[in-house]
């Protein structure tokens, strides 16, 4: 019995331990998997190293790297054709070679990026650089508008950092070029806006002054004519008949001359003017009528008064139109060298279409006033229905006494 005992302890003592194997047969497939999964994945890295080199290489856009201390590490061909220069000259440069400090963009904003540690900033909206935030010197000396955008990566322990940049110069350019244009535009409208005041003007006077005294003359005649005529009756309604066509010829050349320039803008200034133009907006339409005003504070030149007589007269006009208003009120109040004024009525409200109608014609005109004054103006719709109206004026100097 022990010799059995031993027999079988020598017999299992001779074989290999299966279960033991088994349990380690799972870390000695990985120590062999590693060396080649290693060296499979090592080409497809490298491939795509040279992918990447390869749309940097080739890329429209200036793509520049640099290190922690903003030293160029590369510079793709569109960045070297950019700053006139080479891709041996910068490589190892300092980035404020090409961006010098003095023209970059240094303030305090949040959302900026940092490329190292000597404060190098761009100004982000987003990953998007804001235009004109940077200033590139090319090789020859020749300053030109940048455009960029930042980002940073960690590589070999290390912090690199990558600049896209854009040559922005023809845009720059371009917006010049319609900044001018549209002052020039902004100018042709207030000249026309003046002349179209003085032709009213003009037209207005003689209306009233020639046409005007011709019909009363008339009309005078007429009166004594009807006092020495005989008792025919057919004469005498053929005359009462002429008198009723005189008077309403009288009634709408004043009309008339009224609306191209108001009498009372010129013989009484702008208060009476408003509280002219009042009066008539209460006669055409059912509205209740609030006009806060002092005279005092409404003397101004005729440029300024005609000015804003017809932004107003033009507010009403639209509220007579499209608000099916039943209360406006109008405030003119100066404050200290502005002049503000405040339309408001409780009609249906406009909307942000209303305003962006390529046919809203009386909105632009009075936005064109207000601009043609330097001013500001302000139409949105009341929450509670209605609009508002706030125009702001900086008035002219007062003139020197005598």
């Amino acid at each position: 019995m022990e010799a059995f005992s031993v027999a079988t302890r020598s017999r299992t003592m001779g074989k290999p331990h299966h279960s033991s194997l088994g349990r380690a047969a799972p870390l000695l497939f990985a120590l062999l998997a590693l060396p080649l999964a290693y060296l499979l994945l090592k080409p497809a890295d490298r491939r795509a190293r040279r992918r990447n080199s390869a749309i940097i290489r080739n890329a429209g856009e200036a793509i520049i790297t640099t290190d922690a201390g903003q030293r160029i590490l590369h510079a793709n061909p569109a960045a070297v054709a950019m700053f006139g220069t080479t891709a041996a000259a910068m490589r190892g440069a300092a980035l404020e070679t090409f961006i010098p400090r003095d023209l970059r963009t240094l303030g305090e904003q949040a959302g900026e990026e940092h490329a190292g540690d000597t404060d190098i900033q761009l100004r982000m909206m987003g990953r998007r650089a804001i235009d004109h935030t940077i200033t590139g010197l090319r090789a020859g000396g020749e300053r030109f508008p940048l455009e960029g955008s930042i980002a940073s990566q960690g590589e070999n322990g290390a912090t690199i950092y990558t600049l896209i940049l854009r040559d922005i110069t023809e845009r720059k350019h371009m917006h010049a070029q319609l900044e001018h244009s549209y002052t020039q535009l902004r100018l042709l409208s207030a000249t026309l806006q003046t002349i179209r005041e003085e032709e009213r003007k003009h037209i207005a006077r003689e209306l009233h002054d020639d046409l005007g005294q011709l019909l009363a003359t008339l009309r005078l005649d007429l009166t004594l004519l009807q006092q020495h005529a005989d008792a025919y009756q057919p004469s005498a309604a053929i005359l009462r008949n002429m008198d009723q066509l005189i008077v309403t010829a009288i009634a709408s050349l004043r009309r008339i001359a009224g609306n191209l320039r108001p009498r009372a803008l010129d013989e009484g200034g702008l208060y009476f003017a408003l509280h002219s133009l009042r009066n008539d907006f209460i006669q055409r339409h059912p509205v209740a009528f609030e006009l806060l005003a002092d005279e005092n504070e409404l003397i101004l030149d005729d440029a300024y008064s005609t000015a804003i007589y017809r932004i107003v007269q033009e507010s009403l006009t639209n509220i007579a139109r499209h608000a099916q208003a039943r209360k406006v009120t109008v405030a003119l109040q100066r404050i200290g060298a502005q002049l503000t004024i405040c339309i408001q009525d409780d009609g249906r409200g406009i909307v942000d279409s209303d305003m962006a109608k390529a046919a809203s014609f009386g909105l632009l005109g009075m936005r064109e006033r207000v601009w043609g004054l330097h001013g500001d103006i302000s139409i949105r719709g009341n929450d509670g229905g209605g609009t508002r109206i706030d125009i702001v004026l900086p008035l002219p100097p007062a003139p020197a006494p005598a």
